[in-house]
């Protein structure tokens, strides 16, 4: 019985001592967050006069959407730094241009008196016009400094009245500026222009679009996204791709953002050490209507312009997001590589590998071509498998050591449950 015992807590001790060591935090990558700055909402509500009518749960979108504040305000997390802005609440005339200038900052973005802002949410009635794309310009400036998590939520009744400065368009600026925001947005009507426009907003920065109809989905909504915004995140770098690869800067492992215009190729430079392995993945989304025919292709090449190896996507129909990736393990030695692209062409142990990013999407008819594409890479260089010409065998790199883990600990829960199995049948025979 003793050394069952024993047997069972070392087990025990075993696992724990696997968890431990799988749990370990690798080394900080280019782009990810320090923990030093707190992440930022900006709420951003419809004032207009629109939000008069009375069609949610029986009372007006005003009131729905106070109520929905004042609960969000009690449940926001302390660490977040949260602001509200209006628009449309101050000028009710007929001047257009006064009119789409009517956005101000209601609460500051910043440590949250929970009384301050309900009172100041209170005050609020439906007014004036729609001017969305001024809205969130303000809204971007708001949020401005820190490296933390940044986030606007967009909730509105009516399409943006303020045009030519459409919204949509100023999504994708906000998101060119590579400053890592996201723009998530709520309609309050089910409405198939509202939702277009809405949705293309949401989608030029990462966001999402939520149709919302009742005062419940509006609270459990707006809570959801304050709270994402707490949750640690990667924020991509910015970084501008070059024409050729000798200009190209050279990135370090991380996640980075760029925008690529329609049939553009974009370099950038990576050093492999001897005995790494790159691995690099990209994603091009396509935040308009574009042809229905498209693709998205990931070089690596030599210094000296030899392909090394590729990864191809292409898609048809669909506004979507194509993505594709690569792998290449550079040998310890230029004697380890024959002609399969692991040595370096000036013999030194780093190699510089250039990445070239290419797609071939078009722009539907009328559809503005600028600004570019946005773009996400990802580079990571790892250390590589023992033997770079054998990746169908070690191309796991380090997640052989989960797999051997992963087995191990199988084989002893199986051994250590036969044992108490056959111990439980023993007992019950012997009573």
């Amino acid at each position: 019985m003793i050394t069952r015992k024993r047997l069972a807590v070392g087990a025990c001790a075993l696992l724990a001592a696997l968890t431990a060591g799988i749990a370990l935090p690798a080394g900080a990558f280019a782009g990810e967050p320090t923990g030093d700055d707190a992440p930022k909402v900006d709420l951003v509500l419809d004032v207009s006069g629109s939000m008069r009518a009375r069609d949610i749960d029986g009372q007006t979108r005003m009131a729905a959407a106070k109520q929905a504040f004042n609960e969000v305000l009690d449940a926001t997390p302390e660490e977040v730094r949260l602001g509200i802005r209006t628009l449309g609440a101050n000028y009710p005339g007929d001047d257009r241009k006064t009119g789409c200038k009517d956005t101000e900052q209601l609460y500051p973005v910043g440590p949250l008196d929970r009384t301050e802002a309900k009172t100041a949410v209170a005050t609020l009635a439906p007014t004036g016009w729609t001017p969305i794309g001024p809205a969130l310009l303000k809204a971007a400036d708001d949020l401005e400094g820190g490296e933390g998590s940044r986030r606007i939520v967009l909730i509105s009744d009516g399409e943006d009245t303020c045009a030519p400065l459409d919204p949509c368009e100023v999504a994708r600026e906000i998101a060119a500026k590579g400053i890592g925001l996201t723009i998530d947005t709520l309609g309050l009507v089910p409405n198939t222009k509202l939702r277009q426009q809405l949705s293309c907003i949401a989608e030029a920065t990462g966001g999402t679009y939520t149709t919302i109809e009742h005062t419940d989905e509006l609270t459990d909504k707006v809570n959801q996204l304050v709270d994402r915004a707490a949750d640690p995140v990667v924020t991509p770098v910015a970084v501008t791709g070059a024409d050729t690869c000798a200009q190209a800067r050279t990135l370090k492992s991380g996640l980075y953002t760029d925008r690529e215009e329609f049939g553009q190729h974009r370099w950038y430079r990576v050093d492999v050490p001897a005995g790494s392995e790159l691995r690099a993945s990209v994603s091009v989304a396509a935040d308009r209507q574009v042809g229905p025919d498209y693709g998205v292709s990931l070089r690596a090449v030599t210094a000296s312009g030899r392909e090394i190896v590729r990864g191809e996507s292409t898609g048809t129909g669909r506004t979507d997001v194509m993505s594709t990736g690569l792998r290449y393990p550079k040998a310890e030695s230029e004697d380890d590589d024959s002609d399969g692209g692991s040595g370096s062409d000036d013999g030194s142990t780093s190699e510089v590998v250039c990445l070239q990013v290419a797609n071939s999407f078009s722009a539907a008819s009328g559809v503005k071509t600028t600004p570019g594409l946005p773009l996400e890479l990802t580079v990571d260089v790892v250390d590589g498998p023992d033997t770079s010409s054998d990746v169908a065998s070690f191309g796991l790199g380090r997640g052989w050591w989960l797999l051997g883990a992963l087995v191990l600990t199988g084989f002893l829960a199986g051994v250590l449950w036969g044992w108490i199995s056959r111990w439980r049948i023993a007992v019950w025979r012997t009573n």
